[in-house]
């Protein structure tokens, strides 16, 4: 009985070896890691959705201030993004107050220009649409100017002085953003679409400066040649829609944030608040 025992033990055991052990610890580490895993995309999602939010927002100083504002090492994307990461969350709430205060009173800007181009009779015009940077009047080009040239019709002045009576009513910073088809252009004044765009817009804004007194402070050109078309160049009427000037009217809160650090526009619009809550 025995020696049958011994045999059956001897049986169990020397059966093992020819077998590969089971690898049990496997199982409870492969569900520690599936756990670890979870916990930190959890953390992640919870730390990214600020930052998220406050990309949107960030879109918006691209377009009023260029591409190098994204692009460059140094620019204030980087310095806000960094607060965003590091800061409180309340500073994406601030961020929206503050989209939410300048959609609020473009609206207001838009309803009264709406008002004005019906009572003059210049609905067909000037167009007046939203972009994320603002509020955008668009001239069609042969009101403000014949073709090929960047001097100023008779007709525009009458219409101009009247626009710029209108946008000195509010706090706005304004941009001239002069435009042109892909017709290429080569003389003397103008050796490119460039140059006929950005005298088109020079040209308007120095009639706003000196006929009509507007704020230096708050006004500013730029020409983009034929690269930022609103329809395509293969027909006289999408061309033609090309070659326009737009009076952009620049969202409130990307012009004072224009030089200045992020936590100083966000505390003072803090104060701000606290003040007319009183």
């Amino acid at each position: 009985m025995e020696r049958n025992g011994q045999g059956r033990r001897g049986d169990r055991w020397n059966g093992l070896p020819k077998r590969s052990a089971p690898n049990y610890w496997l199982t409870t580490y492969s569900d520690l890691v599936t756990l670890l895993l979870c916990f930190f995309v959890l953390l992640y999602s919870f730390s990214s959705l600020d930052v998220q939010r406050f990309h949107s927002v960030i879109r918006g100083f691209q377009s009023l201030f260029g591409s190098g504002i994204m692009d460059g090492s140094s620019g204030m994307f980087e310095e806000t993004a960094e607060i965003m990461d590091t800061g409180p969350a309340d500073y994406s709430a601030t961020l929206y107050g503050l989209l939410k205060r300048d959609w609020e009173q473009l609206a207001k800007v838009e309803q009264e220009l709406a008002h004005l181009l019906r009572l003059r009779g210049w609905e067909e015009l000037i167009s007046v649409h939203r972009e994320e940077w603002g509020l955008v009047l668009g001239f069609k080009d042969s009101v403000l100017f014949e073709l090929g040239k960047a001097d100023l019709t008779p007709e525009a002045l009458g219409i101009l002085a009247e626009i710029s009576h209108f946008l000195s009513q509010w706090p706005n910073h304004v941009r001239i953003e002069g435009h042109a088809d892909n017709l290429p252009i080569n003389n003397e004044r103008f050796p490119s679409n460039w140059e006929l765009s950005t005298a088109r817009a020079t040209t308007v804004l120095r009639y706003l400066l000196g006929e009509t007194g507007f704020d230096p402070e708050r006004i500013s050109a730029v020409g983009y040649g034929e690269y930022r078309p609103v329809a395509p160049n293969d027909t006289p009427e999408g061309r033609q829609q090309n070659r326009r000037v737009d009076i952009v009217i620049l969202r409130q809160s990307l012009w004072e944030a224009h030089g200045l650090d992020i936590e100083e526009l966000l505390s003072g619009e803090e104060t701000a608040s606290g003040g007319d809550d009183q």
